[in-house]
C-alpha cells in the first residue's frame, strides 16, 4: 500500500510597520509545522513615507518569488490614538498586501489578540512570550535581533492554526476582484 503524503502549504506571515516590518515562513505539512525564514525589513534610515512603501513592495515581493507562498496572513493594525500612525500602518499593510494579491496570493489578516492568543493561549501575552512559546514550537534557539521577526512568524502560525476557519473578524481575499467587492465603501 502507497504512503499518501500529507498536503504541503507555506505560509507567509506579516507583522507590518513603517520603521521596522517582521516576516515570517512556516511549510505546514499535514499537522507538522517546520520554520523556513523569518527576518526583519528595516526602514528606520529613510525619510521619505514612500520610499518606505516601496521597500515593503519590493521586499515582500522578494520573498513571494523566493518562496513561492500559498497564503499570506497579515497582522491588522491595532487601533491606537495617534491617526498619523495609524494611516501609516495602514498604507504599510495595504503595500504588503498589494504584492500578494499582484500573484494571486490569497490574503488573510488577523487581529493582533488573535494571534497571540492562538500562538500562546493568551491574548494579552508579551512579544517575548510569544517569541519563547514559537522557539518551543518550531524548535529553534536563536532569538532574533527584532522581535517584530517572531511576530510575523506568529501570524503564519496563527493561520496555520486556523485550518481555513475564519471568523467575523479575520477578512481574506482571493484576488483584487474579492477585495474591490468586499471593500465598496473604502474605493473612490
Amino acid at each position: 500500500m502507497q504512503k499518501v503524503k500529507a498536503k504541503e502549504r507555506i505560509i507567509l506571515g506579516i507583522d507590518p510597520g513603517t520603521i521596522v516590518l517582521g516576516y515570517g515562513l512556516i511549510k505546514e505539512e499535514g499537522s507538522k509545522l517546520s520554520l523556513i525564514s523569518m527576518g526583519v525589513v528595516k526602514m528606520g534610515h529613510l525619510d521619505d513615507h514612500a520610499l518606505k512603501l516601496q521597500r515593503i513592495f519590493q521586499k515582500v515581493s522578494a520573498l513571494i518569488e523566493t518562496y513561492k507562498p500559498d497564503f499570506m496572513a497579515l497582522e491588522a493594525p491595532f487601533y491606537g490614538k495617534n491617526i498619523q500612525v495609524m494611516l501609516k500602518l495602514g498604507r504599510a499593510q495595504g503595500v504588503a498586501m498589494a504584492a500578494a494579491l499582484s500573484q494571486d496570493i490569497p490574503i488573510i489578516e488577523y487581529a493582533p489578540r488573535k494571534v497571540k492568543q492562538s500562538v500562546t493561549g493568551n491574548g494579552n501575552a508579551s512579544k517575548e512570550q510569544v517569541a519563547a512559546m514559537l522557539q518551543k514550537l518550531l524548535n529553534f534557539k536563536e532569538t532574533p535581533e527584532f522581535l517584530d521577526a517572531t511576530d510575523g512568524l506568529a501570524v503564519a502560525v496563527c493561520h496555520s492554526f486556523q485550518k481555513n476557519s475564519l471568523s467575523g473578524t479575520d477578512k481574506s481575499y482571493s484576488g483584487w476582484a474579492a477585495f474591490v467587492k468586499n471593500n465598496e465603501k473604502r474605493i473612490k
